[in-house]
């Protein structure tokens, strides 16, 4: 089974190629930013499961570049060392860990926080209409990103993810939509993407490879298509980006579709164009079909998010479905027939 074929890049070794997709948990609630005891049962229990990377929530690299006042946030050691914590247990069950570090940019939601932009203006008119960055605070921004992939380093991960999709702060200086600057990173949109991917990459240790997570199209007349989006894709790669979790959408209120799979050929063309690693995700739930986008060379790993908030135990649920080996600790041997659990 591919599914359950391990994979290797750089030093990031995989049992298997199952990844838990980064989901907003909203659940840090002293404000502090510090994963604590829901993050620890949340995450650990995915590893018990099965799952081969489990990436941790979107994470703010500054206070202010959170969603809200309750999501993880990776600007100061004791965030570190909480981080670390959860990724000693993740490690324990054989699983590895990532962390998807972001800047909501104009998507800030709680009123205590300051949305800023490369323009001013409101993703929707539920939003406030956000500071248009200065040259000055873009520099400021793009520290914090290569400060927050020092800290993730210190506390352990295996892999880091910048979140460059879904209408957050990266994303926005690509789209002609949140985009309308007339300096240098109006007229080259990948330049903020471009400075801080080089910027992180000189704060991970070559062993550490770095996946961003993209918007291949914005479903929009205004914004970019996926052939427009190939060149500042290929331009992030050639920046140090060693592999794409491919996504779509979100720098508009307008709809995307959903239905299996559907966003599975864009991260396919990634993959044959730039000839490198590609996440696939978007209602990848049903195990054959996750087998059957590995199987035929669309993607290196399958990304799994509502999947695994209904089962924690998806990867292992699917090795029982397809026939494959589980992975499970010890304790648990007793649910499974001897000759069908390997160890967790």
């Amino acid at each position: 089974m591919k599914l359950f074929e391990p994979f290797e890049y750089r030093g990031l070794r995989l049992k298997n190629r199952i990844v838990m997709s980064p989901m907003c948990q909203y659940s840090v609630w002293d404000e502090d930013g510090i994963p604590n005891a829901w993050h620890m049962v949340h995450y650990v229990s995915r590893a018990v499961g099965g799952t081969g990377l489990i990436i941790f929530e979107m994470t703010g690299v500054l206070p202010d570049g959170r969603i809200t006042v309750n999501d993880l946030g990776l600007w100061n050691s004791q965030q570190a060392e909480g981080f670390a914590r959860v990724i000693h247990e993740i490690h324990r069950y054989g699983a590895k860990a990532g962390i998807q570090i972001a800047h909501a940019g104009r998507k800030t939601e709680s009123l205590s926080l300051k949305p800023s932009a490369p323009s001013a203006i409101a993703f929707s008119d539920r939003y406030r209409v956000p500071h248009a960055l200065t040259l000055e605070e873009i520099g400021q921004v793009v520290d914090a990103f290569a400060n927050a992939a020092r800290l993730a380093v210190a506390a352990g991960v295996d892999m880091l993810e910048l979140h460059g999709a879904h209408g957050y702060l990266i994303h926005q200086f690509l789209s002609p939509l949140s985009n309308q600057r007339e300096d240098a990173y109006g007229k080259e949109p990948t330049r903020f993407a471009v400075e801080v991917i080089r910027a992180v990459k000189r704060a991970l240790p070559d062993h550490i490879p770095l996946a961003v997570r993209v918007s291949a199209t914005e479903y929009d007349a205004g914004g970019y298509n996926f052939e427009t989006f190939l060149p500042m894709a290929r331009a992030m790669r050639d920046a140090g980006a060693d592999l794409f979790d491919v996504s779509s959408g979100g720098n508009t209120p307008t709809p995307r579709p959903s239905f299996p799979g559907y966003q599975v050929p864009f991260a396919a063309e990634i993959r044959r164009q730039l000839k490198v690693p590609v996440i696939a995700v978007g209602a990848l739930e049903s195990y054959p079909l996750a087998e059957a986008v590995l199987r035929q060379e669309q993607a290196d790993l399958i990304a799994v998010a509502r999947g695994h908030l209904i089962d924690p135990y998806w990867a292992n649920s699917a090795a029982r479905a397809l026939g494959a080996k589980v992975q499970v600790p010890k304790a648990y041997w007793r649910a499974f027939p001897s000759e069908f659990v390997g160890q967790g």
